[in-house]
């Protein structure tokens, strides 16, 4: 028997990391208890991590479950026919109290030959900033391998690499072979393919509590990295009640939408629709369900639902695949 279907909300998956803090409680309203935790995974089904429901009658499902058992309902006729079961995003808050390390994400050919994976596209939308922070994303000038060791052997890769301030509202859209780093003093909502393939190129030489360097991967990001300048920031309109667009790319597709009142959503069963609220609160309202959804929500809704309504005041944003 299937599952009567509704807008599904998912425990956080809590990471502490070594750059990490505590503003995804003070800002994001999330559960933690430890000092250094840089991620709160919302919605993924990365072996280890699957995400389980945390509201309705299907709480303490897992999401691979829902999927298996109702995969065109879940994920939508066109991203089940190319996917299959598999859900192919993967959907995080990052609270970086400190520099992460500077890293590359391979494409979906390396990642698939070495990794039996996708490839790791992704962009950032800044929540909070800091006074002057900024992040590191791909080189100030079209580089070369051979450059590119060179510095990294002299302990000068930063110099090499551009520096971009960042402030709330900002967008950054990273494919795969862009060298980057989120900077200190940030809170981003994290978009990407289901992957957790990284290569670290340089950690800024810190150790961990027992004195241990983390493990860098230079070899194997040789041929991953884009040794070319890009232009990674994305500009976008806000204009209100509207699904504005900010990413339109073969992964995945996010609009932001400043919500000022109420919206008719219509879709058409093709792709799941996830909603990630970035200021403000809302409301979803379908068939006699109703629920309010705060700052650091995340909220999927299954391919299935085709009408709905939002209202509200917030800054949300809506991703699908196209």
């Amino acid at each position: 028997m299937k599952p009567n279907l509704y807008p599904l909300q998912f425990e956080p998956i809590l990471k502490e990391r070594i750059w990490g803090g505590e503003k995804l409680k003070t800002v994001l309203n999330k559960p933690i208890t430890s000092k250094i935790t840089g991620e709160s995974w919302e919605l993924s089904t990365v072996e280890g991590d699957v995400s389980t429901v945390a509201n309705g009658e299907l709480k303490g499902k897992s999401l691979m479950d829902l999927i298996n058992e109702t995969p065109d309902e879940i994920l939508g006729t066109r991203v089940y026919e190319r996917f299959g079961k598999q859900f192919p995003l993967l959907f995080k808050y990052l609270d970086a109290r400190e520099d992460l390390s500077i890293q590359v994400h391979p494409n979906d050919k390396l990642a698939k030959e070495r990794h039996n994976s996708f490839g790791k596209t992704e962009m950032w939308y800044v929540m909070q900033a800091d006074a002057d922070s900024r992040i590191i994303v791909g080189f100030k000038e079209n580089s070369s391998k051979e450059e590119y060791l060179k510095h990294l052997h002299d302990n000068t890769l930063v110099s090499i690499l551009d520096d971009v301030k960042a402030k709330a509202g900002d967008v950054f859209f990273l494919e795969t072979g862009t060298v980057h780093a989120i900077g200190a003093g940030l809170v981003v909502a994290e978009i990407q393919q289901t992957s957790d393939i990284t290569y670290r190129l340089y950690d800024f030489d810190r150790v961990d509590a027992q004195g241990n360097k983390r493990e860098l991967h230079v070899d194997l990001a040789l041929d991953a990295i884009n040794y070319n300048k890009v232009d990674t920031q994305k500009k976008y309109d806000s204009k209100a009640n509207t699904s504005n667009t900010v990413v339109d790319c073969p992964y995945f597709t996010t609009n932001f939408i400043p919500l000022e009142d109420k919206v008719q959503v219509s879709k058409s069963g093709e792709t799941f629709t996830v909603y990630m609220c970035i200021e403000g609160s809302f409301e979803i309202e379908y068939d006699g369900f109703k629920h309010t959804y705060i700052k650091g929500d995340t909220v999927l809704v299954p391919a299935a639902i085709n009408a709905f309504v939002l209202s509200g005041k917030a800054s949300i944003l809506e991703i699908y695949i196209s």
